[in-house]
């Protein structure tokens, strides 16, 4: 309209110009008329000026519409990339619900394209059909708003999108509700990265209650801000009780040893910025002190994600348990398990303990090395719970005999020491005299029966002097068993020039060389020759093997100087171990004159027939060797078998089955009775050679052996003399039918891989002609 009327007055001045401009041509000279032309020319001037600044300002508009129109036009190019670029997708629906308008990223998000999507309702995406009814509640509840509802959407290929949809209402001209516009974002990896941090943060709670060590956290100056159930059992407060409470109102730890209390552990995590742990034997005490556990406690800080330190997490491992059983394993191993006494290491720590306060500060000490007498007699008679029973009441004696401060170990078997510290050499004679005779007043009872028992007590002073714990304990050994030798029940005092003493320490001294020999298998097998001698007699080769020490110079020692060291020390079953097994060895290789032998006779000590791994370890050896058991003959000596008769006569049982003969050795040594025979499958009868040494000169000798003999063949037993060193001797014995001799006179010992000698002797029984 304004341009119009601009090109109006433009039309109307250039008239106005042709007009006058044709007046002045035709000469009019009216003078009205000129004032009138010239207001008229004044009145175009000034339209024009008015057109010119119209036009200009009308210049202006149209620059400035058209900087305008660019503008939005440039924003709605920016609107529509960010439109296109943008990951949410933004909707519009109308009054009913229904899609009229999506952003392209409808596509990505739930893979239909715009065109697609338009006339669908959110029904048709949800997952749950209840959503739909439940994002208007939502709407309603809240005024028309919307903000981050969640749910489950389904895509165009039937996945599955976690959702976040913003809504509201927008209104029409008239203020009606014209549909729902909003923004719908995936939170699909955010929503699988909850559940997962869910999941996680329930495992890790399971676990906080599920474990067996007490957790405890604490923000970085101390407060309690969780217990776990654990915790809370061995502090004794519940977590709602400690939240918010300093952690040594909750925690009470102390020093296992010594009581006193333990450093706050947070305090010095945080302090020195690291895991410590608090060391020592830690005690914490229940709430109201009603009990106590023993625990291992660790603290260490807790950081954020910027490593910046927000509390402490404290650890108890209850250790209780454990530290009881190491408390039990120690005390088992430096107790005696049957009487609770100490045993004989931790005695000998003591007694170590002993020597140097003698040597350092000039003590006096004394030693007691205390031996039961008649121990066996209870065990054998009424069992090995008799016997343990007779152990634990004289404990209880000792005990009551002895100081505080003084000690009683149980050393083994029925052998007992008593260390008496700070006590001088005459006091330390009436404690062990009190001993000796409380034992010999006690009487103890079994079932039916009662005992007398009394102790042999070996008495050592421990000074300055005494020397080292092994000259002490060998001294108070010594000492003990001269007690046993002059008569039992007695106590001895050791002193320097003790001769008794001193040949007890030399039988001792066995002992080291006996296990020294066995280490280094310095023993060696000789053997002697057994001449049948009757008709009755088995004909072929026959030989005892017998045992001999070699020392470190390859010098021979004979058995009788450290077989009795051997069995006083009840180092027999070890040594025994050796000879069976070099014996079938040798045999099943055939080694040396073995080669050529009927029989081998094998002497066992009584201390083997009691030992019940022994019977086992001789069958597998006769087993694996190979070798025919009636090779073998073992010689038990009479007195062994008395006194293991049970055992022995099961022994020669379960091995005869095999097929070994058995001697019983020494025959006529000690009381003899044949009664006993009669329940032992024995072979053959060896005489004691004590009785066949004799036979030229001695007449009860003669008579002894004869008797023997015949009974021996009256009940199917052959008999061996031993000892046979003249031809005179082996006349008599021919003439008396005995069926085997041995001896000097028959043969010597002779190492294993000597030659057979040519014996001067004729086997066989006593030829016509031939006179004792």
């Amino acid at each position: 309209m304004t341009l119009a009327f601009g090109a109006l007055l433009a039309l109307t001045a250039r008239r106005l110009d042709r007009t006058l401009a044709r007046s002045f041509q035709l000469g009019i000279e009216n003078t009205d008329l000129i004032e009138h032309l010239a207001t008229a020319r004044r009145q175009s001037d000034h339209a024009r000026t008015q057109i010119e600044t119209t036009n200009v300002a009308l210049g202006k508009e149209v620059h400035e519409r058209r900087r305008a129109e660019d503008k939005i036009r440039s924003s709605e190019t920016q609107l529509r990339s960010i439109l296109h670029n943008l990951q949410d997708v933004v909707y519009r629906t109308d009054a009913c619900g229904r899609i009229v308008w999506a952003t392209p990223s409808v596509e990505q998000l739930l893979a239909y394209p715009p065109e697609e999507f338009t006339g669908m309702t959110f029904a048709d995406l949800y997952r749950d059909p209840d959503a739909a009814a439940g994002m208007e509640r939502e709407l309603e509840v809240h005024f028309g708003i919307l903000e981050n509802f969640e749910v489950a959407l389904r895509t165009r290929t039937g996945a599955t999108v976690w959702a976040s949809i913003n809504a509201h209402f927008y209104h029409d001209a008239a203020g009606a509700i014209a549909g729902i516009e909003g923004g719908i974002r995936d939170i699909s990896g955010l929503k699988y990265a909850r559940e997962a941090l869910h999941k996680e943060k329930e495992k890790i709670q399971v676990t906080l209650e599920s474990i067996g060590d007490g957790v405890l956290t604490t923000d970085v100056t101390g407060i309690i801000e969780y217990l776990n159930p654990t915790a809370e059992r061995l502090t004794g407060w519940h977590l709602l009780e400690a939240r918010g409470l300093p952690l040594h109102k909750i925690l009470h730890l102390i020093d296992e040893t010594t009581r006193r209390a333990v450093a706050n552990p947070v305090k010095r995590c945080l302090r020195e910025n690291r895991a410590t742990v608090v060391p020592g034997n830690t005690t914490l005490l229940h709430r109201g002190a009603e009990h106590e556990h023993s625990i291992e406690v660790t603290a260490a800080p807790i950081r954020d994600g910027a490593d910046r330190v927000i509390g402490a997490v404290v650890a108890l491992h209850d250790v209780t348990r454990l530290r009881g059983l190491a408390r039990q394993m120690s005390h088992q191993a430096t107790h005696d398990a049957l009487t609770g006494l100490i045993n004989r290491r931790e005695f000998e720590v003591r007694v170590k303990n002993a020597l140097i306060t003698a040597r350092n500060d000039h003590k006096h000490h004394a030693l007691c090395y205390i031996d039961l007498d008649q121990f066996k007699v209870v065990n054998d008679t009424c069992g090995h719970g008799a016997g343990d029973e007779l152990l634990k009441q004289l404990t209880h004696l000792f005990r009551d005999k002895i100081r505080e401060s003084d000690t009683i170990a149980r050393l083994g078997g029925d052998e007992f020491g008593a260390l008496l510290e700070g006590c001088p050499l005459q006091n330390a004679r009436l404690v062990a005299e009190d001993l000796r005779r409380s034992v010999e007043a006690f009487r103890f009872t079994w079932e039916s029966n009662t005992f007398r028992v009394s102790a042999s007590i070996g008495l050592v002073p421990i000074t300055a002097d005494s020397g080292t714990l092994s000259d002490v304990l060998s001294a108070a050994d010594a000492a003990c068993y001269v007690a046993k030798d002059q008569g039992r029940n007695r106590v001895h005092l050791y002193q320097p020039d003790d001769g008794a003493v001193a040949q007890r320490q030399g039988e001792m001294q066995w002992i080291h060389r006996i296990q020294l020999a066995l280490d280094e298998d310095r023993f060696r097998l000789y053997y002697q020759p057994i001449l049948p001698i009757s008709h009755r007699s088995t004909a072929g080769r026959h030989c005892e093997l017998l045992l001999r020490m070699l020392d470190r110079t390859g010098e021979v020692i004979p058995p009788c100087a450290f077989i009795p060291a051997a069995e006083r020390y009840h180092l027999m079953p070890a040594v025994d171990r050796w000879v069976v097994h070099s014996a079938i060895t040798s045999m099943a290789r055939g080694e040396g004159v073995l080669k050529d032998m009927d029989s081998c006779s094998i002497n066992l000590s009584g201390q083997s027939l009691s030992d019940e791994g022994f019977l086992e370890f001789f069958v597998d050896l006769i087993e694996t060797s190979g070798i025919d058991a009636h090779h073998v003959c073992l010689e038990i000596t009479e007195t062994a078998v008395i006194a293991n008769l049970a055992s022995a006569g099961r022994f020669i049982s379960v091995l005869r089955e095999m097929g070994c003969r058995f001697a019983l050795d020494d025959f006529g040594s000690g009381l003899s009775s044949f009664a006993y025979l009669k329940n032992l499958a024995v072979d053959y009868l060896k005489l004691d050679g004590s009785y066949v040494k004799n036979l030229v000169h001695d007449g009860t000798d003669r008579a002894m052996v004869k008797a023997i003999n015949q009974v021996a063949h009256a009940m199917g037993i052959q008999t061996t003399a031993e000892f046979v060193e003249s031809e005179n001797i082996l006349k008599i014995l021919r003439m008396f039918k005995v069926d085997y001799a041995q001896g000097y006179h028959i043969g010597k010992p002779q190492p294993l891989d000597a030659p057979i000698a040519a014996s001067a002797v004729t086997p066989g029984p006593l030829r016509q002609g031939q006179s004792a």
